[in-house]
Parts: structure tokens; sequence; C-alpha cells
């Protein structure tokens, strides 16, 4: 299943900034902040977990490597990097590094990828835009502000989500009862409809197929912080049964490897 994306270099810039803006967050708010939205987890923790994240990224990119590489546990990725009075920085040039190494990767790169993609360097690019993009929101709520994401990278984020990482884990999420959802994006042309049932999970662009038991409707990035657990439905319309957003909040835990 391949969905649509943007281009490498709108990819580059958007996880160029939002590193950028992740790293003056640490630097105002210390490495000793706790982030809400990541439990048990301070600044210094996430800013470790997104610098190892982009350098592991980068080898895929860079080296071609074709085989995943041996998996790090999270304690032990959050132990790397440098002292805390050097996270901010060490992120920031994680990320550029990362960016300038996807600039340069040929278009028809080969290496390993995990998620559905029209090719394996728009995989990185967007893989890495949207986790960067995420914790920048850990950041930002830990600062207690908000930022909203541009409507089209935050539909895009929606469309890897249920396109990518829901349709990967469909055969996992099941449900005993039926739930469908349709998700409608007010200021771009975008919608997904969603469908759970015994037999797994189905995910498709689009609204077709007839009504649905739940319809969210509001701003891209109110659906894409929404389904990434960053916010509650403030900003949305819900319209129908709320199970099938109980059940998302329940069920549906992404995970990278």
């Amino acid at each position: 299943m391949s969905t649509a994306v943007l281009s490498v270099e709108r990819y580059a810039q958007q996880l160029e900034r939002d590193a950028a803006a992740l790293a003056r967050a640490e630097l105002a708010l210390g490495p000793e902040a706790p982030v809400p939205t990541c439990p048990g987890w301070r600044m210094r923790e996430l800013l470790r977990h997104l610098g190892h994240v982009h350098r592991w990224a980068l080898r895929y990119v860079a080296e071609g490597l074709t085989e995943m590489l041996p998996e790090v546990p999270e304690a032990e990725m959050i132990g790397q990097g440098p002292p805390d009075a050097g996270l901010a920085r060490w992120l920031e040039v994680g990320a550029l590094e990362l960016a300038a190494g996807l600039r340069r990767a040929p278009a028809d790169l080969e290496c390993w990828s995990f998620l559905p993609s029209p090719s394996p360097l728009l995989f990185w690019a967007r893989r890495q835009a949207h986790e960067t993009a995420i914790h920048r929101v850990d950041g930002e709520i830990a600062a207690s502000r908000s930022w909203v994401p541009p409507p089209a990278f935050a539909a895009d984020g929606v469309s890897e989500l249920l396109l990518g990482f829901a349709w990967r884990s469909r055969r996992r999420l099941r449900r005993p009862e039926p739930l469908s959802a349709v998700l409608e994006a007010t200021d771009t042309a975008a919608s997904w409809r969603v469908e759970v049932g015994p037999e797994g999970l189905t995910t498709e662009s689009g609204s077709a197929g007839g009504e649905a038991g739940t319809l969210v409707r509001g701003p891209a990035a109110s659906l894409y912080l929404l389904l990434w657990n960053r916010s509650g439905e403030e900003s949305v319309a819900v319209q129908g049964a709320p199970e099938f957003l109980e059940w998302w909040r329940e069920a549906v835990h992404v995970t990278w490897e």
C-alpha cells in the first residue's frame, strides 16, 4: 500500500525546523523539565531519544543498509549522548546531518525500511520528519505552549499513521464488535476511513463505503495530534458513537522497530 507523500526537500526542511524548536525548548526549560506526554521522561531523555533516532536513520540512508540494525533498548538509547549542557546542540547537529544525508541520497536508494512508501528514501524522509514533529509537540507541551503543524504536513502525518503504522498492525488490531469511523480534515481535501472488527483493521484514503459509526471532523493538525494522543477532542467535532476514539486510545500503540 503506497500513500501520498510530500517531497524529500519538504520533509528535510520540516525536520530541521522542528529539531531546532525542540532544542530551544530544552534550553529554556532545562534538562530536568518533565515531559507530560512521555510519562517518566524529562527533556534530557526526549532529546537523547530523538538524537539517537536521527543518527540511527542516517545510517540506513548514508550507508544503504539493506537489513535492520540490531535493536537498541530504550534505556540504552536515552543513556547515550553528550552531557546535559551539550544536548540541544547535539540534537540540532544530528538533525542537520540527517537532513543533509536525505538531500544527498539518490532517488533510487535501496535500503531497509518498515512502512509502505513509494521509495525507501521517501520513507525515511517522511518518518523522520514526523518523528521530529511529534517530539517537538512534546517539547512545546512541556513548555505549556501549543504548536500547530502546517495543514498539508499534518494530513500527510495522518496518512502515515493510518495507512502505515495502523495498516502494519492490522492483523493484531481486532475487536469482537465492529467499529467504523470517517475522519475528515476541514482545511484540506483529505479524508480517511477506518474499520475494525473480528477480522482485523482496514484503513483507506477517502470516505468511500457508506456511512460510518463515528465521524470526526477538524483541521488536519487537530486530527494528527488527536490520533497521536497529543491532544484531546476539544478541537475536533465528533458525531456518532464515541467508542471508536476510546478504542483507538487504548489499542493503538505505535512502535518504530
